[in-house]
């Protein structure tokens, strides 16, 4: 193979080690061998030699070593993904042309130092691993980087908000101890420019030939001398008030940021807010919906029902507080009325902002069973799964706590009327009554839905492999996908939903999730006739004419989307053997890279 210039085994079952010679071919410069079961070493031991691949594709398998780097001296793209490292490979540093790297879900410890000599990143992601360091201190220059992923790690060190609003809350998710601070670079680039101001003596003026003035000269030496000192004093002062004026405008621009925070979150309070909350019936409590469906809780008092809050052990809530919450649980606190159960929006004590769903389906769940199954699914931990917050068990009735998500659910968010009114009318589905502008730029984005899909698959794959026993989530659909401040998809009632299909499997939750894919291409209503159309449209090779009309198209996102599209064919097979697993579909999107959007 001495003339060959790429390699692509991805999507197998290779197992084995590859060989050191594999390494050296001297035309090789691409090399692709993802979701497979490879392991052993990367490199040579030894360190000798030289690699002439450029780009190395390496995510999903079994390495749990990385021997020297140091050959791939013209490596530019890195992905080392969802393997067990156990710690940053050696070398690592000498990769100075290194533009793209990726160790996520590695399961790596150690100190982040090595990665700060990477100075020609443009995309890193660490994420879901255990490495320390001082953040942005251990990290290659920020101003060349276009996307950064440090979630799920220990890092300490500030985190300034121009890093926040330029990479997305989500990219510092439980990154460990960064305290957000103003923009440090500015300041920094300020005291540069501080120049000490030199106080000359009182004989500087004297005439260096005399070298003993006379005594009018001292007089005159004198008055001079306290003009500086109070010069000085003036000057100190004028820096001591400035100081105070900068500090007085950050505190009225934080006050203010919160003020517009709490205003943002009024409409979750209850109408009758302003004055005390009293309960002064006795259970059973009985509540009413939108559809006029009602639901009744036999619970003698509403304080003696405790709320458990898994981030917040220490907070004391009760049931009687998410009924103050809700306006016990009234209409214009509805968010939605699905298969599982009403959600109502609330407004905790201490400004702690939830989305509280009442479990119908659970109901014949003992108290013990509902605690084991709510503490078990609170363990699971991933950017792209919509986090269980609390639980409250009031009688018979299970009631889980979710993080309230702005930008409500993907269904809205690509089918919301024009004038970006809510059709409160459909209670039909899951989906989360939240007003959303269907005219925003970032729905006509093809990179924006293609991060949407991958966070979507991330998550899925997440459940599926990522455990000892997959976990199938069984109820995949568009409403069911919340979208965070950043767009950042959640996927929500993960481990709840499935005591409600027959027999679920992760083939299911595929052809799931191919059904939502193709729906963020197509930008319809994901009905039979839609998948039919556009699987049609793949197999006669007019995957084009199926996109939705309002994405903005450019010199590559075309064959991107149609790639995209290709992929929802795949998952959507009619039969359950045919379709991929989500790791694998999670390989395939990630290999298609949209064209880069200038962020400024």
């Amino acid at each position: 193979m001495t003339h060959i210039h790429t390699i692509n085994l991805s999507n197998n079952s290779l197992k084995g080690y590859i060989p050191t010679w594999f390494w050296s071919l001297p035309s090789l410069t691409e090399v692709n061998l993802s979701n497979n079961k490879l392991g052993g070493t990367i490199g040579s031991e030894s360190g000798s030699g030289q690699s002439s691949i450029q780009v190395l594709n390496l995510s999903s398998n079994r390495f749990t070593n990385l021997a020297h780097l140091s050959i791939f001296s013209n490596l530019y793209v890195l992905d080392m993904s969802y393997n067990n490292l156990n710690k940053l490979p050696f070398g690592l540093d000498s990769l100075k042309r290194l533009q793209h790297l990726d160790l996520s879900t590695c399961n790596i410890s150690g100190h982040a130092k090595p990665l700060s000599n990477l100075t020609s990143l443009e995309y890193l992601d660490i994420s879901n691993n255990n490495i320390t360091g001082t953040f942005p201190k251990d990290f290659p220059p920020l101003s060349n980087i276009n996307f950064l992923n440090i979630s799920f790690n220990n890092f300490t060190g500030s985190l300034p908000y121009d890093k926040v609003q330029r990479f997305g809350n989500s990219s510092f998710t439980n990154s460990g101890m960064l305290f957000k601070v103003p923009n440090i670079t500015n300041h920094h680039t300020n005291k540069t420019h501080i120049k000490p101001h030199h106080v000359l003596p009182p004989n500087t003026h004297s005439n260096p030939k005399d070298p003993s003035p006379s005594k009018k000269d001292n007089k005159e030496t004198k008055p001079r001398s306290k003009k500086r000192f109070f010069m000085i004093i003036i000057i100190c002062s004028a820096s001591v008030i400035i100081l105070l004026a900068m500090l007085v405008s950050i505190c009225c621009i934080c006050k203010k940021r919160k003020m517009a925070k709490r205003n943002k979150w009024a409409i979750s309070k209850p109408v009758n807010n302003h004055q005390p909350f009293r309960v002064e019936r006795s259970g059973p409590f009985s509540f009413e919906t939108e559809s006029g469906s009602s639901w009744v809780v036999d619970v003698k008092e509403p304080a003696s029902a405790a709320v458990v809050m898994f981030e917040k052990p220490l907070m004391s809530f009760s049931f009687k507080d998410l009924m103050g919450a809700t306006s016990e649980f009234g209409k214009e606190s509805l968010l939605a009325e699905g298969r599982c159960g009403p959600v109502y929006r609330a407004v905790l004590p201490g400004d702690i902002h939830v989305a509280v769903k009442v479990l119908e389906s659970a109901r014949g769940m003992s108290s013990d069973e509902a605690v084991c199954l709510f503490e078990e699914v609170a363990k699971l931990k991933h950017p792209n799964l919509l986090p269980i917050c609390g639980y409250c068990i009031a009688g018979k009735e299970k009631l889980v706590l979710y993080e309230y998500m702005a930008n409500g659910d993907l269904h809205r968010w690509l089918q919301e009327l024009p004038t970006g009114k809510t059709d409160v009318e459909d209670w039909s589905t899951d989906t989360w009554e939240y007003p959303v502008d269907s005219s925003s730029p970032e729905k006509m984005e093809w990179r924006t839905r293609h991060n949407i899909a991958v966070g979507i698959a991330r998550g899925l794959a997440y459940l599926h492999h990522a455990q000892s026993t997959p976990i199938v989530h069984g109820h995949l659909v568009p409403s069911n996908i919340l979208l965070s401040d950043y767009l950042e998809p959640r996927i929500a009632d993960v481990g709840l939903s499935h005591n409600r299909v027959d027999s679920p499997t992760t083939d299911s939750d595929v052809y799931s999730f191919g059904i939502v894919l193709i729906g963020l291409l197509t930008g319809e209503t994901c009905s039979e006739e839609t998948i039919a159309r556009a699987r049609k449209l793949v197999r006669e090779g007019r995957g084009v004419d199926a996109l939705d009309s309002r994405l903005r198209l450019g010199d590559n996102s075309v064959s991107e989307m149609v790639e995209c599209l290709r992929v929802g064919y795949l998952c959507t097979a009619e039969t359950p053997g045919k379709r991929p697993t989500m790791q694998q579909v999670l390989g395939m999107l990630k290999d298609i890279h949209p064209m880069e959007l200038n962020l400024n």
